[in-house]
């Protein structure tokens, strides 16, 4: 994807001193996120997700259903990518807010070189896409990426188990993205269940 400020993709990439500084600074940012605290570079404050598939609620149909949400998935340098609407992809700006889970997944599982590559043509596919709730949505967006790159050998991935796994193994961002998950529910059923039981 081009950069508009990215020297090496506006007429500097013949300057050698300018790739060496971009390059090292690049591989450097690298393994920096390698050597967080938590082993995998993943940095919430600043919407980092390495090599993560990431969910955020939607507001009044995840109330009803809270194990139903909006999805995107991350490149290896940790930038969510969404589809956010009709022939739009967003880049770290999800369409219902920041991430309040998180399913890490293993890099080991697909070719070296290919995660990046997949993300990018599975966003580049659905920028030219209906956004259509119930068959065609974030979720698939998220599917044909893993499909691209075969994430473990498998090219079946689809919305229904995505949202069946990601609800197995996502981990909240924090004890306020387990709260913006399910707290809207809990009212909303308490809410219910307290007139049903008071008018009954």
């Amino acid at each position: 994807m081009k950069h508009p400020y990215h020297p090496l993709q506006n007429g500097m990439e013949n300057d050698p001193e300018v790739a060496f500084s971009i390059n090292q600074r690049d591989t450097e940012s690298t393994e920096n996120n390698c050597k967080m605290p938590n082993g995998n570079g993943i940095e919430p404050k600043r919407m980092r997700y390495p090599f993560c598939v990431v969910w955020t609620p939607i507001p009044f149909l995840t109330w009803l259903f809270p194990f139903i949400g909006h999805m995107g998935i991350a490149t290896s340098q940790g930038i969510i990518r969404d589809f956010a609407g009709p022939y739009y992809v967003s880049e770290n700006d999800m369409a219902f807010g920041r991430p309040t889970k998180y399913w890490i997944l293993e890099s080991s599982q697909v070719k070296p070189g290919t995660w990046d590559t997949s993300v990018h043509e599975a966003s580049e596919e659905y920028k030219s896409r209906m956004h259509n709730l119930f068959c065609d949505n974030c979720h698939s967006h998220v599917a044909m990426a893993l499909n691209l790159m075969k994430y473990k050998e498998s090219t079946s991935w689809n919305m229904i188990k995505l949202c069946f796994l990601m609800l197995i193994h996502g981990k909240y961002v924090g004890f306020g993205g387990f709260l913006k998950t399910w707290l809207p529910a809990v009212i909303f059923y308490g809410t219910l269940i307290t007139l049903i039981v008071v008018f009954s």
